[in-house]
């Protein structure tokens, strides 16, 4: 027992002084020192927080390179996040100076080298988030620390303009807009000239993102400026098609937050909101959280990218053949619209309150407008076929979730890979519906007992979330996120999910423009969740029928 002993301190002796470590890096700015960490045997992990990989931005311009530092810069804690508003819209917080990135390399017995990089991109409704994500108890959600050990593969995540400092538009060359996807694009950029020095490899570069994050990975891909820069990309539950996604009239809004701030809503008016302290700017972008099935939430989104005809010169659906050599994952979540339309229907959570029948159609009414009472109708009979003549409450409040998952995130999404696959020549197209169900639903909770994955369930799993705290998961919760990390990752390395070091519970068939397939992603999956055409009735209704009514102007 006693040779045991001394040969289990040897080797931990040893374990200890060899400490895998990339030290101090080289980046183009100048030195940066993170962190080491040991993870178990012979895994060790280096992490840096808040490398710059632009320079403070100027108001309202493009990023510019950071003109760098001398000796080592210490990078080791979050910088803060870009200004924005607060959860109550009352107040600002974070910083103009906010154009960093954040790196997780794991170490097995050596040092890392040509190593895949995931580079994560927050979503937030391009009016808040930061590259750390939510913090409980410094468990970050958007550490990367999870998803690199377990996948084997290099994250980043990154910081961007969001509000009207990152997306406030004149509509011309006054105010361009689009400067918070300037900034992704940039530290994109900076991924690929640094990471070799990281042990990454540059031409194995895979970007993903949630809700805005996953529209702005949509956006990167269809613009011209990122030829080259990376090869693959995920999208959840948001992508360029989304009607959230592209404001149509940026000058309006502009001239509405010019009134707030006391600027001129003529030609000075770009000039003096460039003076205009960033605090009230900020503020003065907030959105109305008041909304009703009349006027649903979704359309006070109007802080985003524009048309301006430089980082996107047309229309997003005519940019797909940018995206043709670019593998791409896509999907949502099955009730994604549930956080939105409880918001707009707040009797879909009760289980006391009926939903009206009349909410329905004030809803479909408010989706449809532009074509009047022949859009109306038509949609109402789309979703009520099923219902039977005497439909009970469970149905209605469904029907409610489900018309706002399809007109916010599901029917764009699956136009989105349509045109992926259809504009394709070396790039792979794959679809996939997440439905595992929200831990908040059942009785005494809540949420109703039928809920599904409402928007951002997903981040948890793809963060790894149930290994980090594992006593705040059930081991179904570890299985899901097991599987999505070894979907991701495996992607990231070779192109195919299926592919690359980790097993996964069934293999998912590519999306192709005549077989439409998906699978399902949930803990109780296996190799028959794998299913083809998704709500195809309803992806039919809102991308062929209603836009080929007539747009009824006399109402």
């Amino acid at each position: 027992m006693g040779k045991l002993g001394i040969l289990v301190a040897v080797a931990v002796f040893l374990e200890t002084v060899s400490a895998t470590s990339l030290g101090t890096v080289y980046t183009e700015g100048g030195m940066v020192q993170g962190e080491n960490i040991r993870l178990g045997f012979r895994r060790h992990m280096d992490i840096f927080k808040g490398i710059p990989f632009a320079d403070i931005p100027g108001r309202f311009e493009k990023p510019k390179r950071h003109p760098g530092w001398d000796g080592v810069l210490k990078t080791t804690e979050y910088r803060p996040r870009c200004m924005q508003v607060n959860l109550i819209m009352t107040d600002t917080r974070g910083s103009e100076d906010c154009l960093y990135l954040n790196i997780w390399v794991p170490h097995g017995r050596s040092v890392s080298t040509g190593l895949p990089v995931m580079v994560w991109i927050y979503g937030g409704g391009f009016l808040a988030g930061g590259s750390m994500g939510a913090n409980f108890l410094d468990n970050y959600l958007y550490s990367g620390q999870e998803i690199a050990d377990r996948g084997d593969v290099i994250v980043v995540t990154l910081g961007y303009r969001v509000g009207t400092l990152g997306f406030l538009s004149t509509g011309d060359s006054g105010l361009p807009g689009n400067y918070g996807l300037w900034d992704q694009h940039t530290a994109i950029a900076w991924v690929h000239r640094n990471i070799r020095s990281f042990g990454g490899d540059p031409d194995k570069i895979t970007i993903f993102g949630e809700s805005a994050g996953g529209a702005s990975v949509s956006f990167q891909t269809l613009t011209p400026h990122n030829k080259g820069l990376y090869k693959r990309a995920i999208s959840q539950s948001g992508v360029a098609l989304c009607p959230w996604a592209i404001n149509k009239n940026p000058r309006r809004f502009a001239e509405e937050v010019a009134l707030k701030v006391n600027c001129p809503t003529d030609q000075s008016m770009a000039a003096c909101l460039k003076m205009t302290d960033p605090a009230l700017l900020t503020l003065a972008g907030s959105l109305s959280i008041s909304s009703s099935p009349d006027h649903p939430l979704v359309n006070n989104l109007v802080l985003s990218p524009v048309i301006d005809g430089d980082f996107l010169p047309d229309e997003p659906s005519n940019l797909f053949h940018n995206a043709a050599d670019i593998d791409y994952i896509a999907g949502v979540n099955d009730m994604d619209g549930h956080l939105f339309t409880a918001l707009d229907v707040p009797s879909v959570n009760s289980h006391l309150v009926d939903t009206p029948i009349e909410d329905v159609k004030r809803l479909l009414g408010a989706y449809t407008k532009e074509k009047g009472k022949a859009g109306l109708e038509n949609a109402y009979s789309t979703y009520t076929s099923t219902w039977g003549s005497n439909p009970n409450k469970e149905t209605i409040k469904k029907t409610v979730v489900e018309i706002g998952t399809d007109y916010i995130f599901l029917v764009p999404t699956q136009a989105a890979l349509y045109l992926h696959a259809a504009n394709a020549t070396t790039g792979r197209t794959y679809s996939y519906l997440f439905s595992q169900p929200n831990r908040m639903g059942g009785i005494g909770r809540p949420y109703p007992s039928w809920m599904g994955a409402d928007h951002a369930d997903d981040l948890q799993y793809v963060f790894g979330k149930p290994f980090t705290t594992p006593l705040a998961y059930w081991p179904g919760h570890r299985d899901v996120s097991g599987y999505m990390i070894a979907y991701w990752t495996n992607f990231a390395k070779t192109g195919d999910p299926n592919k690359g070091g980790l097993s996964v519970p069934a293999s998912w068939p590519k999306f192709t423009s005549t077989g439409h397939q998906f699978i399902e992603i949930n803990s109780k999956m296996d190799k028959n969740y794998v299913r083809q055409k998704m709500r195809t009735r309803y992806v039919h209704f809102w991308t062929s029928v209603l836009p080929n009514l007539p747009v009824n102007i006399s109402e």
